[in-house]
């Protein structure tokens, strides 16, 4: 009934807070966080482990009282009680065991719901910090990891139950026995902690590595349609199958140690098996125990493996998770640099949109393109038009990860701190003036969630997730049937629509795979045109589509944006026909400005719209 779990970290509203403090500290909050669950499974584990602690005592009463005793109502007392017990933990098993899953669903779901929500909270700025596949790995083999800790210690409880109960009885049936349990069963744990700082760095090596191998096989994914364009398919295969390599050597030396710590575990329980036994079998024929006392310690010491066997698993799974905890502190841990103004100003969508940093003045209400030589110029524009942090080719958490030699502790502390050095130079970039006003109002004097509804920036990598036509043009579910086929209309996608089986119930792939370039980019021109922001912010949204296409798409675009601003960066002279305001870039300044008529004469100008129209010709058969 309260499945899936009612997360409310990272919302509005949070009253959960994770604390990302250190590994150690996220993985108790991580435990705390279903305290009566977890405690509820425990006792359900000491049920389930009733019979095998407490039945071998049982079992020597019934020898002793009723087999060699002679007293037949005693032993039929005694193996009722002994079934009794054994239908608790019957049921106790099954209870646990379905808690125990439970416990283990709620820690996974949990981490998702905490990545996703983190995710969505920094935005753009995630992908700046952390590589794809860090976050990917964070929700997917991370999360499953803290659910089987969460099962483990479920466990531990009844195991450590169990353990002491039969310590009690051992002690009180023979102080000899009773200290040899409690004095070998440290020693025995003991034996086994060298092995697992080696265990740590090597998993925190695999880890890494398998990190890695996630992050680059999401890049080959995202970029195979170029790869195969320029025939880039056998090297990126090659670098592919050598990091996987690389990750396999990784996980067989992790695998190495953790064989040799099972190994430890196994042989040094049944050595303390032997040795109960053997001690046992001396206090009969010292006369000190009973025949039934010794099939009851036989019990104990075969059941003592259990606790024994559970403690050292524990502490490989703590291991484990500590190294999947600072992965998930990396992520969990950062903050949005963004802070909201004292007194937030409001943006009028009306206004004269000016970046300080090129000098570029886009006008009120009108269709503007801004032309420049070097895309990347035109890009930062638009990111900054709509209060976007500069983009990164390397996020700051891969940067320095080549030593796989050193401690993971080190590699988590060294990432911690470039991960804070960026957020602090974010930070920095945002707590000054922007440098970009509408209406003479700078976007840092007003609110975030103001600018967002005000100003929509969409370039042709935004995302397009799994889901139908009519998710991916109206993702909040907020147009009419009519309203969506108009923003389909204006993008000139009606074509995507006859071409999905099912129409606007038809399935679209992650990414948009199975549909063209051109077909992708007018569905994510569609989504933005479907929008209807008051200001509009398109990065070159007709780069894929042939030259009828784009014709089409020009003009119902001005027609249907007349009278709002709207900046097209591209160097299309069919859009720049339809251009009401035409801006200049050169070496990232604005140099000209003003109708097309204007700046036609400009030769920086003529220059890269030149250039632009050799290299894509509009031939009259052109295609997408």
């Amino acid at each position: 009934m309260d499945f899936p779990p009612q997360i409310t970290a990272y919302e509005p509203r949070a009253d959960q807070i994770p604390d990302t403090r250190t590994p150690a500290r996220f993985l108790l909050w991580l435990l705390r966080l279903q305290a009566g669950s977890l405690a509820l499974s425990a006792v359900l584990s000491a049920l389930w482990l009733l019979p095998q602690f407490a039945g071998p005592y049982l079992v020597g009463r019934a020898i002793d009282d009723g087999v060699l005793g002679g007293d037949s109502q005693a032993l039929w007392r005694w193996v009722g009680l002994l079934l009794g017990m054994m239908a608790i933990g019957a049921v106790g098993g099954v209870l646990s065991h379905s808690w125990v899953v439970r416990t283990w669903l709620i820690s996974l779901y949990a981490t998702q719901k905490m990545v996703t929500r983190k995710s969505v909270q920094l935005g753009h700025v995630l992908p700046r910090r952390t590589p794809t596949g860090e976050v990917l790995s964070v929700s997917g083999s991370d999360s499953e990891q803290f659910g089987q800790l969460s099962e483990v210690v479920a466990n531990l409880f009844g195991a450590v139950v169990g353990f002491i109960v039969v310590a009690v009885l051992i002690l009180t049936t023979s102080p000899l026995l009773g200290l040899v349990v409690l004095v070998t069963s440290p020693l025995l744990l003991a034996s086994a902690l060298p092995l697992l700082r080696p265990l740590h760095s090597r998993q925190g090596v695999e880890r890494s590595r398998n990190s890695d191998l996630t992050s680059m096989a999401t890049d080959i994914v995202a970029g195979l349609r170029i790869l195969r364009g320029i025939g880039g398919e056998r090297t990126f295969g090659e670098n592919y199958a050598d990091q996987s390599q690389r990750t396999r050597r990784a996980s067989v030396a992790a695998g190495l140690v953790q064989s040799i710590l099972d190994a430890v575990s196994i042989a040094f329980s049944g050595l303390f098996l032997v040795l109960l036994t053997w001690l046992g079998v001396h206090e009969v024929t010292a006369g000190r125990l009973t025949v039934g006392q010794l099939t009851s310690f036989f019990g104990y010491a075969v059941f003592m493996v259990q606790p024994l066997q559970m403690i050292f698993r524990t502490a490989q799974h703590w291991v484990r998770s500590l190294v999947s905890a600072q992965k998930a502190v990396a992520v969990l841990g950062q903050q949005p640099p963004w802070s909201e103004p004292a007194e937030p100003q409001p943006l009028d969508p009306t206004g004269e949109l000016v970046d300080a940093r090129t000098g570029a003045r886009i006008p009120a209400g009108l269709f503007t393109v801004v032309v420049s030589g070097v895309p990347d110029d035109s890009a930062a524009l638009a990111d900054r038009l709509g209060r976007y942090l500069p983009r990164r080719t390397t996020p700051v958490a891969t940067e320095g990860e080549d030593d796989l030699r050193a401690r993971t502790k080190q590699r988590g502390e060294r990432r911690r701190a470039r991960v804070a050095q960026a957020e602090a130079e974010d930070r920095e970039l945002v707590a000054a003036a922007w440098g970009v006003t509408l209406g003479g109002v700078d976007l840092a004097e007003a609110s975030l969630a103001d600018v967002r509804s005000t100003v929509l920036v969409s370039d042709a990598g935004a995302a397009m997730f799994a889901g139908t036509l009519q998710d991916a043009v109206d993702p909040h579910g907020r147009l009419t049937r009519a309203e969506a086929e108009h923003a389909l209309v204006v993008a000139a996608a009606e074509d995507v629509y006859e071409a999905v089986d099912g129409g606007w119930q038809g399935r679209i792939d992650e990414r948009g795979r199975g549909l063209s370039g051109g077909q992708r980019q007018r569905v994510v021109l569609a989504r933005a045109v479907a929008a209807d922001p008051p200001v509009l912010v398109l990065v070159e949204p007709t780069s894929a589509v042939d030259a009828h296409t784009e014709a089409r798409i020009a003009e119902r675009l001005v027609a249907e944006r007349r009278g709002r601003t709207t900046v097209v960066t591209s160097v299309s002279p069919l859009l720049l026909n339809h251009a009401d305001h035409v801006v200049v870039l050169a070496d990232g300044v604005a140099v000209a400005s003003g109708s097309l008529a204007e700046v036609a004469d400009d030769p920086r100008y003529t220059q890269v719209v030149s250039r632009a129209m050799d290299e894509h010709p509009v031939a009259e058969g052109a295609v997408e």
